[in-house]
């Protein structure tokens, strides 16, 4: 089976329809998805603001960190969830869309980063925890994450002109 009939099977599929023509149930999903980046995005650039050495200077790193990633896993979980929703109920011209495809790039660009912060830079926060600047490869990290999750909010916002076809 090729990515073509796998999305067409799913665009025809019930739960497709029903999210598509629903007048209350995809703009639920939507409102949904849209709340929770807010929430997500705003904890997670507290805490990249405090990676490269912007705000909460008197703050250690690991304790703003133990306070909002909780909050943040939380918010990008449903986020997760209603996005995927959100391309199930059309899921042909999600995947055929430029932007979409972009999201999709920068959105694995954030965990890889956030994957390496957390398997490298984080190791060592002991000894850089209570400096208002963290050192370079956590302030880079910081200004990778920021960068890419804007990117992430302008291609899904992009999503919905149709400038390409």
């Amino acid at each position: 089976m090729d990515l073509t009939a796998i999305l067409n099977w799913l665009e025809a599929s019930q739960g497709s329809i029903y999210i598509r023509e629903s007048t209350i149930v995809y703009p639920i999903i939507e409102t949904t998805h849209v709340l929770t980046l807010c929430l997500f995005l705003g904890l997670i650039a507290l805490l990249d603001l405090r990676l490269v050495g912007v705000g909460l200077k008197g703050v250690p790193v690991s304790q703003v960190a133990s306070r909002l990633l909780p909050w943040a896993l939380f918010g990008f979980v449903i986020m997760a969830i209603s996005g995927t929703l959100l391309f199930y109920s059309g899921p042909i011209k999600a995947a055929g869309n430029i932007f979409f495809k972009v999201k999709m790039v920068m959105i694995i660009l954030t965990g890889i980063n956030a994957l390496l912060f957390h398997l490298t830079i984080e190791k060592r926060i002991a000894s850089w925890d209570n400096d208002p600047v963290p050192p370079m490869r956590a302030r880079l990290a910081g200004y990778a994450s920021i960068i890419l999750w804007c990117g992430v909010v302008i291609s899904g916002r992009m999503q919905a002109y149709n400038w390409f076809h």
